[in-house]
């Protein structure tokens, strides 16, 4: 028997993924399988991305590369957070990361001590306490509801806070409810934030996947004295539907950089050097491909919210963003995860348990996928839901 490393026994396996590879299983053995589990836009990434990585590739962009990432996408990032975002950024404030996923990774190593607490309000994307506690930190859970849209409230926020409580995590819009904090609530929060000397970071990777006129504030836009504490976490994933290609960034004052960089650059060193000219011709290049997928997304998120309000004994607030629908599924009496097993089961559709983003009364459903299979896999859940 080996003996592990006590952290490894501190943190569960990414449950998302293992839906995903399982429905992914399936479906190579010929299997019908309706599959609402990824948080995965189901288009090609756009063509002028892809064209900018092969001419990288031709000039023999396939070198080792500045850890930090390469200076012209640092700077078409610190560009795009001022234009963008109102957020005065220079390039030797952004790191270059393996996804958004490591970005937030490196920031947790770099500013998490031992009993340090760090405050994630629920229903959270699920990695989040994981990093906290493979950093030596403790994650504080803050329940939030429906009452209101699955937003912490300043006063849910200042009570939380102890004299070991160091990092604030904001997610809007939100994984897994799709919840936009308004610019009120925002400033709100950075009150509460500036009054208790904490940090926050601010994870924004679907800021640009918005519905009904809600606008997104990057909450260092508020203030100069919030500027000073926050940091953002954000990448090409979603935006761009280059989920593979595994290009994220970190923004933060720059002593915090400088820390990730050291940590980046003794595990995996810089991101592929091809794959950020891509990300540099996603920034620089037509943005009409983000808005082509935004249409398409509008249309799913109708759709699916319909077919949901019709099943008996389910429920779901309208998400501002992103796109996935958080459904409520308590009147069923069952655990999330029965229910998805259950689902899976016997009707071979895959959906996300509520219990690993820290509310089992709900199931997560993501209609990044194409409309055909979301209303079948809706007819399906109908089924499911009518046999209880």
């Amino acid at each position: 028997m080996i003996k592990l490393a006590t952290r490894v026994g501190k943190v569960s396996q990414s449950i998302t993924l293992a839906i995903a590879a399982k429905a992914k299983a399936m479906k190579a053995q010929g299997i019908d399988v309706c599959s609402f589990s990824t948080g995965e836009p189901d288009f090609d990434t756009p063509q002028h991305i892809k064209e900018a990585a092969k001419l990288a590739l031709n000039q023999g962009k396939t070198k080792y590369g500045p850890a930090a990432g390469e200076p012209t996408l640092r700077a078409a990032i610190a560009k795009k957070l001022r234009i963008d975002n109102n957020l005065n950024y220079t390039p030797d404030n952004i790191i270059v990361t393996n996804g958004g996923k490591q970005s937030l990774f490196n920031l947790m190593l770099a500013l998490i001590d031992p009993e340090d607490e760090v405050i994630i309000p629920a229903p959270y994307w699920l990695s989040y306490p994981e990093m906290v506690k493979l950093a030596t930190g403790t994650p504080v859970i803050v329940q939030t509801t429906t009452e209101t849209s699955y937003k912490i409230t300043p006063a849910q926020l200042r009570r939380a806070i102890t004299p070991k409580t160091k990092l604030f995590v904001l997610n809007s819009p939100s994984n897994p409810t799709g919840t936009v904090y308004s610019a009120t609530e925002i400033k709100a929060l950075a009150e509460v934030i500036i009054e208790n000397n904490l940090w926050v970071v601010s994870d924004e990777i679907y800021e640009k996947i918005l519905y009904d006129g809600a606008e997104h504030l990057s909450i260092g836009a508020v203030s100069s004295e919030i500027f000073n504490r926050t940091i953002i976490s954000n990448g090409f994933a979603k935006s761009y539907s280059m989920t593979g290609w595994r290009v994220g960034y970190l923004a933060a004052p720059i002593e915090l950089i400088e820390a990730t960089n050291t940590i980046q650059s003794h595990s995996t060193s810089n991101v592929c050097t091809f794959a950020q000219y891509g990300a540099i011709a996603a920034l620089e290049e037509s943005q009409d491909s983000v808005e082509q997928m935004l249409q398409a997304f509008t249309k799913r998120r109708q759709v699916i919210l319909d077919g949901i309000m019709t099943i008996p004994h389910l429920s779901c607030p309208t998400p501002m963003g992103a796109f996935y629908v958080f459904a409520d599924i308590s009147h069923t009496k069952i655990s999330s995860l029965d229910f998805c097993e259950a689902l899976l089961e016997s009707q071979k559709v895959t959906a996300v348990p509520g219990k690993v983003f820290g509310t089992d009364n709900c199931i997560r459903l993501s209609y990044a996928t194409d409309l055909t299979s979301i209303e079948k896999g809706i007819d399906r859940l109908a089924q499911f839901v009518s046999s209880l």
